[in-house]
């Protein structure tokens, strides 16, 4: 505290055998806003100190030991005037040279805690604050308006029905600025009046409309040159009977709430309790007391002093002097706005000025005020002061703790499998690899490199021969088969040529009779290996992406989108190669060749007949399974080389290039999502990991 020395020098007319002369003079030195000052009267070979608590009270004192007549001489009295202005001046700068000083020293350190609570630290931690608890129509609300500086929701029954962090920072280049957070919605707005409908509209959305309520924070930031530097959290009112639309147990639900905060060893406890009500028997002060049974973090508030009855104030004196319960941080006594002035429209700040007034001319409190147990501004200083040792004090071991606790935390996730990193470009090179391992090992799979559950090219082979088989058994019996379409196509077909003679349209019509049949069995072969290949696809999809499922869910759309559509390629292909097999043709030679093996085979088994019974349709079905061979042939490798190119090889291509497309993206947060156990907690220790990395980087830059 800077110290001011003002000099007034006494002078009066006449004679008087302790006159003060010109050179005698009067110093005085206050303290702080509110506090006892003490005056020195400096006369020849004599140095008389008054201390005293008004500026009156101390010229008067003067005035006697200079017998300086009443009333005063023009000249003393201005001077008196002038000592007294000054005075007010230096009372009215007293609270802004302490808030440079304790801003200075007090701010970064609940700045630091207001932080470690918006990255979530309490979640590991518990960190030092105010809470504020008291019986319904305890004064709680005023108190914290005063201190504020703004009015705050009032009316009857449950008023506060959310946990209120309410954070006031002095700023001296800010007229006023809010800013209120709940929910994950944020409102900024720059007039005071507007609290009292953000605050409730905060409660309404958290604990419903009605008198409900709920245990989600609602945090109140104001930004100001009028308020002081300090952070605290107002509870709801304790209530013990349920009014109409609570639920029965509102009392238990709240004192549930209360408890829940105020347990926590490094809470300071602020508890309010009217002056007019036996402070033994509030359920505000037995909750603390069950909380801090030492008393060693509970601080006491007064109220209503206005309200107490004649002859009772010495009770309230005991009270305060710590003689009736004892409470290490003490008591404070404080008069807030009554409902009148509250009608009335005063400010806040002349509730301030009047609250001062009250208890220097109170003839039992007055001493309060010189013992700093009295007014609101010595509370917000005894709070503030409070809090900034609550925080100092447990800095040291918070450190320590979320050292320690960090460690744990990256020994715990060097124990899991690996997970996607922490910085985004780690990430998205993370992100490529594990796509670009899916892709190697689809494109393995393709070639036949990997087995996959079963191995794919031997079941493939399996249903290429189940289809080739299909073609031998058919082949088979086509001896019976062609002597009987031959005939049917004679009886239905036959013109005016004479029997005997060769008709190719008779060969070309059992030549598709025989082709078509073929069909059904190749669309199933098709429908197999494609069941197939996509099985094993989605398989090596689910492994490579088992911890991340938006990747799986991806890459499963995908392999059926794309096999889907290879497959109605095929399907067409086949269809077309069928359409050509309609049309009868090959190479002369190859068919040449293929009946000169055929006619050798009937020579060696002695089936040969009488020339004479030889004859062009006699040769129709030698020549049909000629024929039919080089159609077999073609079919048995053209369909399977169709299956295997466009529903395997162009499949794992496609699907490698669709899955690259998604590095173009820039979410690779949400891509990597993970969503397993494991990736579940190895997200809750990466969360815990930054929140207690931030707050070590905060505590070694502060």
């Amino acid at each position: 505290m800077r110290t001011k020395s003002h000099e007034i020098t006494k002078q009066r007319t006449g004679p008087s055998p302790k006159a003060i002369h010109s050179n005698d003079r009067l110093t005085w030195t206050p303290m702080s806003s509110g506090c006892p000052f003490t005056a020195t009267l400096v006369i020849p070979g004599k140095s008389i100190r008054l201390r005293s608590h008004t500026v009156e009270d101390v010229i008067f004192r003067v005035i006697r030991s200079s017998h300086i007549p009443t009333p005063f001489p023009a000249n003393v009295s201005e001077s008196v005037n002038d000592f007294k202005r000054k005075r007010d001046m230096s009372y009215d700068d007293g609270p802004s040279m302490f808030q440079d000083q304790l801003a200075e020293k007090v701010r970064p350190f609940i700045d630091l805690i207001d932080y470690m609570r918006s990255i979530g630290i309490d979640k590991e931690l518990p960190l030092p604050t105010i809470a504020v608890v008291g019986d319904q129509s305890s004064g709680k609300s005023s108190v914290l308006e005063t201190l504020s500086g703004v009015a705050l929701p009032r009316g009857t029954g449950i008023v506060t029905r959310c946990p209120l962090l309410l954070k006031l920072c002095n700023d001296r280049t800010v007229k006023w600025e809010a800013v209120i957070s709940y929910g994950g919605k944020v409102f900024e707005f720059d007039e005071p009046s507007e609290v009292v409908r953000y605050v409730e509209q905060a409660q309404n959305t958290l604990a419903g409309k009605g008198v409900g309520i709920c245990e989600d924070l609602i945090t109140l930031k104001i930004t100001s040159s009028t308020v002081c530097d300090l952070s605290l959290i107002d509870l709801p009112g304790i209530t013990r009977v349920a009014v109409k639309g609570q639920p029965e147990d509102i009392g238990v639900q709240i004192n549930n709430l209360i408890t829940k905060f105020i347990k926590n060893k490094r809470t300071i406890i602020l508890v309010v309790v009217p002056c007019n009500v036996d402070i033994a028997t509030t359920e505000a002060l037995k909750m603390a007391q069950e909380m801090d049974p030492e008393g060693t973090r509970t601080l006491a508030i007064l109220t209503k002093p206005d309200l107490i009855d004649p002859g009772a104030e010495k009770n309230v004196l005991e009270i305060v002097h710590n003689r009736v319960i004892f409470l290490s941080m003490g008591y404070v006594i404080v008069k807030c706005r009554v409902q009148k002035q509250i009608d009335e429209n005063m400010s806040i700040a002349r509730a301030i000025e009047e609250e001062l007034e009250f208890f220097q001319n109170h003839e039992h409190f007055r001493s309060l005020v010189r013992e700093e147990k009295a007014t609101t501004k010595y509370l917000a200083k005894k709070l503030t002061n409070a809090l900034f040792k609550q925080i100092k004090t447990y800095l040291p071991q918070m450190s320590e703790k979320i050292k320690e606790q960090l460690g744990e935390v990256k020994h715990s996730l060097s124990k899991l499998e690996g997970g996607p990193p922490l910085e985004p470009e780690e990430k998205r090179k993370y992100l490529i690899q594990v796509i670009t391992d899916f892709n190697e090992q689809i494109t393995q799979l393709s070639k036949g490199d990997i087995i996959v559950e079963e191995n794919l090219f031997v079941l493939m082979r399996k249903e290429f021969t189940q289809w080739m088989k299909c073609l031998e058994n058919d082949k088979s019996n086509y001896h019976r088969v062609v002597q009987q379409l031959v005939d049917e196509y004679d009886q239905e077909h036959r013109g005016s040529e004479l029997p005997g003679f060769s008709n190719y349209r008779v060969f070309q019509h059992v030549v598709q009779k025989l082709v078509a049949k073929l069909k059904i069995p190749a669309m199933t072969t098709l429908q197999k290996i494609r069941d197939m290949v996509q099985k094993q696809f989605d398989h090596l999809s689910r492994e490579s992406f088992k911890n991340y499922p938006y990747l799986h869910l991806v890459s499963k759309k995908n392999i059926e989108t794309i096999q889907e559509k290879q497959s109605n390629i095929v399907k067409e292909r086949i269809v077309e190669q069928f359409e050509m097999e309609m049309q009868v043709y090959t190479q002369d030679e190859i068919f040449h060749k293929v009946m000169l093996e055929a006619e050798a085979h009937i020579l060696e088994e002695g089936e040969i007949a009488d020339d004479k019974e030889q004859d062009t349709r006699s040769k129709y079905p030698e020549l049909l399974k000629a024929y039919y061979e080089i159609v077999v042939q073609r079919l048995a490798d053209q369909v399977p080389m169709l299956i295997r190119y466009f529903i395997l090889k162009q499949s794992a291509k496609i699907v490698c290039s669709e899955m690259l497309d998604l590095l173009h993206r820039d979410d690779t947060d949400n891509i990597l999502q993970e969503d397993s156990e494991i990736g579940q907690y190895r997200a809750k220790l990466q969360a815990q990991a930054d929140r207690l990395l931030l707050a070590n980087d905060k505590i070694s830059s502060l």
